[in-house]
């Protein structure tokens, strides 16, 4: 299962904890691209930091495949138009 499963799974289940919290905090700065203090990220149990840092690697590559769609997406929208 991958960080962002599990996240939404801990947020799910557990959405009192500090855990849950904070990484909802954290997929919320993510998604609106606004500041997170990291030394949220020093007050979780190891689990769930490693959580977080397997929520950033995911996002981050996400993000790239996103980029990667939209530049194929302009990509053919110049080759229909230069027909």
């Amino acid at each position: 299962m991958n960080a962002i499963k599990k996240t939404r799974r801990l947020i799910e289940t557990q959405p009192a904890s500090q855990a849950a919290q904070t990484l909802a905090r954290l997929v919320r700065a993510l998604e609106s691209e606004e500041n997170f203090h990291l030394g949220d990220l020093y007050q979780l149990d190891y689990n769930a930091f490693e959580l977080a840092i397997d929520v950033l690697k995911e996002w981050r590559l996400d993000r790239y495949y996103m980029s990667k769609a939209k530049l194929h997406d302009i990509s053919v929208q110049m080759t229909t138009l230069s027909r």
